[in-house]
């Protein structure tokens, strides 16, 4: 008859013994403990890390354990599920034996490929990054190529524009010549302008100044009005 109790307790003194700082004690009944894996550091020293949680069961090894993620760190989601997979399929392997430690030892090269693959993922990420900028500069250096489909939905466009300032251009100047009135609009319009030059008159009373010097003495003229050839106009020609 096997002895579980005495098989469960051999295997703890191991599994401490193996892990003496990563395992920790949670339960005597039925015994509970957990162990943190963590992975070997990646290139820039990052880490990722999953405490496991193991409770004997009373048949244990020939029953399997119960086992959970009891905490993780720097761990997706997605990568979680995979370890407990992964447990699955050992537990399955192992069954009838002690299997704590293969366990453990599953899940830390288990660690390490997620290290190795986050990696993979950020150094793809950055070349995807790094081709989307080639590319970029490239088309901001090349410009747009001019295609018959593009310069058609170009020109169509532009001669909308054309033909909405002209609309406006000349919207505006009917506009404009509306309000623009000859002068004899504006005489008509404002009867104020045939009295103005009478009004200014009769304002100024006789402050009004005419200056003498512009007007020639009319006896200072030899003029012979009874000259049958005087003509006015010829005097002022003569002048010039």
């Amino acid at each position: 008859m096997t002895d579980y109790a005495e098989e469960q307790r051999n295997e703890l003194e191991a599994i401490e013994s193996i892990y003496p700082e990563s395992f920790t004690v949670l339960s005597d009944e039925p015994t509970s403990f957990t162990i943190t894996v963590t992975s070997d550091p990646g290139d820039n020293g990052e880490t990722v890390e999953a405490t496991i949680k193991f409770t004997y069961v009373e048949k244990y090894p020939d029953e399997p354990p119960l086992w959970e993620i009891h905490s993780q760190e720097n761990l997706e989601d997605r990568d979680a599920e995979d370890i407990l997979t992964l447990l699955q399929q050992q537990v399955e392997e192992n069954l009838g034996m002690v299997m704590i430690f293969t366990l453990v030892t599953a899940v830390q090269e288990k660690l390490n490929e997620i290290v190795d693959m986050t990696k993979n993922r950020i150094e793809e990420e950055k070349r995807r990054k790094e081709k989307e900028a080639e590319e970029a500069e490239k088309v901001a250096f090349q410009g747009t190529v001019v295609t018959i489909e593009n310069f058609l939905a170009w020109k169509a466009t532009f001669d909308l524009e054309m033909t909405e300032l002209r609309r406006r251009k000349q919207k505006e100047e009917e506009q404009g010549s509306k309000f623009k009135l000859t002068g004899k609009q504006l005489f008509e319009t404002d009867r104020n302008l045939d009295t103005s030059d009478i009004q200014f008159l009769e304002e100024a009373g006789n402050n009004v100044e005419v200056d003498e010097s512009l007007f020639q003495d009319i006896e200072d003229l030899d003029l012979d009005e009874d000259d049958p050839d005087f003509d006015p106009l010829e005097m002022g020609s003569d002048e010039d």
